[in-house]
């Protein structure tokens, strides 16, 4: 940087040089001759031509330095550029970094809580293939507590249940079936039949499957709170108990999606009444041993009761059928049609029922057409006894 001195020192300079140059013309050209006053002209016009040729000189400069300056300015913008290329890029190689270890994080608990559901699943399923009553329970809570806390595998340990379901059963001998059930929320509790080392093996795993039973209708059961759904709700649930042997089974006010009881044996009484089959029902083939009570029971879909057995009452009053209800009519088999009705050996009532589509009752029996039986609209069932 120039400093004050060297600022002075040039300016005196100049102004030395500017008065020498004027004396030296003066004493040259100061005579005013003609030649004198050519030579001054001619000297005039290469010190305009000069001053001209310093000043472009001096454009040109000027041009330069602020090339110069713009190149160092764009240099100084790439370069900035960069640097913040190069921060993005470590900022995004951060970010990248941190989700990887947060996705890897996040992997390691799915696969601890998959490998710890898996454990508790296959311990659980073991369990129940104990021959000791209170293992195959403890199997039984420990598959509804999984079920209750992981819902995406509610219908798995459903399908288990329903499968434990179907295992063959032989009903205790006697002039009774021990009648015990597991209550609902808010009911009172009642004592269950004994299971110390004297008791019946055929009745210690009765109460088994009753507690199996009361899960499945215990957590397909909404409430009854208007607009409210119980949390232990287990909804969409599909149950498969084809060939089942079922005892006192209570499925009150119960909602469940498609059911399979094709060929099911209900033994005791059976209580369906205010449940909601929002898929299709199938009942074909099965017996009801006792009582069958599908009051104010609602059908969404197909209600299929060809070759049911109803050995005692069944009462279909206010039930609602939005599908086709089907207790009679012929299958084909191989082609060859075969007749396949419902046979009621006690009193069957359809009071106040409602069949949205058709109702096919041909070649359904009825033990006694003398009964206080009440059809649908158009609908009556043969004796028995009579082709």
């Amino acid at each position: 940087m120039l400093t004050t001195r060297a600022i002075v020192l040039a300016g005196l300079l100049v102004v030395v040089v500017a008065i020498g140059t004027l004396s030296l013309l003066l004493a040259l050209f100061g005579a005013g001759t003609p030649a004198d006053q050519a030579q001054l002209d001619v000297f005039r016009a290469t010190g305009n031509v000069v001053l001209g040729a310093g000043g472009a000189v001096a454009l040109v400069l000027a041009a330069r330095r602020q090339r110069l300056g713009e190149l160092e300015l764009r240099r100084k913008e790439q370069e900035l550029a960069q640097r913040e290329d190069a921060q993005r890029h470590v900022e995004q190689v951060a970010s990248d970094t941190a989700a990887h270890q947060r996705q890897l994080a996040e992997d390691a608990r799915t696969d601890a809580a998959e490998r710890r559901i898996t454990e508790l699943y296959t311990k659980a399923a073991d369990q129940l293939g104990s021959e000791k009553t209170p293992i195959r329970l403890a199997g039984l809570y420990a598959l509804e507590r999984l079920a209750q806390n992981t819902p995406d595998q509610r219908q798995t340990i459903v399908n288990l249940l329903c499968a434990y379901l179907r295992l063959p059963y032989a009903l205790p001998t006697g002039p009774e079936l021990p009648h015990w059930s597991s209550p609902r929320a808010g009911e009172p509790s009642q004592d269950p039949p004994p299971s110390g080392p004297g008791s019946h093996a055929s009745e210690r795993e009765l109460e088994v499957r009753k507690t199996a039973q009361r899960i499945l209708s215990d957590h397909l059961y909404p409430g009854d709170a208007p607009g409210e759904t119980r949390l232990e709700f287990w909804p969409g649930i599909t149950l498969t108990l084809t060939g089942a042997v079922l005892c006192d089974f209570d499925f009150r006010g119960c909602r469940v999606g498609n059911v399979r009881f094709g060929r099911a044996r209900f033994a005791g009484w059976t209580r369906f009444e205010d449940v909601e089959f929002t898929g299709y029902a199938i009942f074909g083939g099965s017996t009801f041993d006792r009582s069958a009570n599908f009051v104010r029971a609602r059908f969404h879909g197909r209600a299929l009761f060809r070759g049911t057995t109803f050995r005692s009452n069944a009462m279909f009053d206010e039930a609602v059928f939005s599908g086709e209800a089907l207790f009679g009519g012929a299958r084909s088999i191989d082609g060859v049609p075969h007749p396949d009705g419902a046979v009621f050996s006690g009193t069957v009532s359809f009071a106040a029922a409602t069949f949205e589509r058709d109702v096919v009752l041909e070649h359904a029996r009825v033990a006694d057409d003398t009964a206080g039986h009440v059809w649908p609209p158009g609908g009556r069932a043969a004796r028995a006894d009579r082709p």
